[in-house]
């Protein structure tokens, strides 16, 4: 007989069926799926929703059915996209300032990425589920720029998550950061209430510039700035933000005339790469979340939550004086 050259298939996927847990309770269906199925085009997604194969105990549902702890969803089988392997995230801690059962506030390092993606394998939430590989969820309440040092908040139950959120988008939480910037800072400028407006420029990155209050797609902004030191070279200042929109600090002190010493996007270059080859040899973007104050999610009290100046930071300062 001839020999058998048949091969056998690579194992369909099989349907699943996801008990729903307290990590999401209440989330909607669709979001639920997207987190389940990562990879799969949020299209396809859709589709199989509509289509009726997937099941919240065993009946029909909608993309916006919220889910209830104990449903049982059935996820019909999805073959995922062949996709180079990623490397996996190491497991890493990080400093922690503030944790219950509800939330985790860390002291983020400058330097890492608060999550993959844009050409970055791994960051601090992945980093964080790998070390913590008993933990049902963690997911980032809010973000920092991958330059930016200082308190970065991760819920560890959905409703914190929600409810943080919320403080966030309603300016019920107090975000402190301290800046260091090139010159003296006019004393009277304590405000600033300048438009945002988000573009992608011709090298395909995401910038910011100021814009006008009718322009489309501006957003207001306001900071507020305080001095709290002086040196021959440097102001160190407190700004508080009031809005939340992407590299708002670093816009509106450059816009102002004195940009964030070591800003590699929106700072002065030669300056930088000046300190960066001196004496100091500080090569890091100094703008560092210090404080943060919100209402506790369950509770209701107060929490504030303080991170001192990096040592290199410090020493800038120190040396500058």
């Amino acid at each position: 007989m001839p020999p058998d050259t048949t091969q056998t298939p690579a194992t369909a996927p099989a349907v699943r069926r996801v008990t729903v847990d307290e990590g999401s309770a209440g989330q909607r269906l669709d979001n639920f799926l997207l987190r389940e199925l990562k990879g799969v085009p949020k299209t396809h997604v859709y589709r199989v929703i509509r289509a009726g194969e997937v099941r919240v105990n065993k009946g029909r549902a909608q993309a916006d059915t919220r889910l209830e702890i104990g449903d049982e969803v059935r996820i019909p089988p999805v073959r995922l996209p062949e996709r180079p392997a990623q490397p996996e995230a190491p497991a890493r801690e990080f400093p922690v300032v503030f944790e219950d059962e509800h939330l985790l506030v860390i002291d983020k390092p400058a330097g890492v990425a608060v999550h993959g993606g844009s050409g970055v394998s791994y960051g601090v939430i992945e980093a964080l589920r790998r070390s913590r590989p008993t933990a049902k969820f963690l997911e980032l309440v809010h973000r920092l720029d991958k330059e930016t040092s200082g308190l970065l908040m991760i819920a560890k139950k959905r409703s914190a998550l929600v409810a943080l959120q919320d403080q966030l988008r309603e300016r019920e939480t107090g975000k402190t950061y301290a800046a260091l910037v090139w010159g003296d800072w006019p004393a009277k400028l304590k405000v600033i209430d300048v438009p945002l407006v988000k573009f992608v420029g011709g090298d395909g990155e995401r910038w910011v510039r100021p814009g006008k209050a009718d322009e489309e797609g501006a957003k207001r902004s306001i900071s507020l700035v305080k001095v709290v030191q002086r040196t021959p070279h440097f102001s160190l200042l407190d700004v508080t933000i009031k809005t939340g929109r992407t590299h708002q600090i670093r816009v509106h002190l450059q816009q102002a005339g004195h940009a964030i010493v070591g800003d590699p996007k929106y700072g002065d270059f030669e300056r930088n790469r000046e300190l960066a080859r001196g004496r100091a040899k500080f090569d890091r973007m100094f703008l560092h979340a210090r404080r943060l104050q919100f209402q506790h999610p369950a509770t209701g009290e107060t929490v504030t939550c303080e991170a001192p100046l990096p040592a290199d930071c410090r020493s800038l300062v120190d040396s500058a004086a």
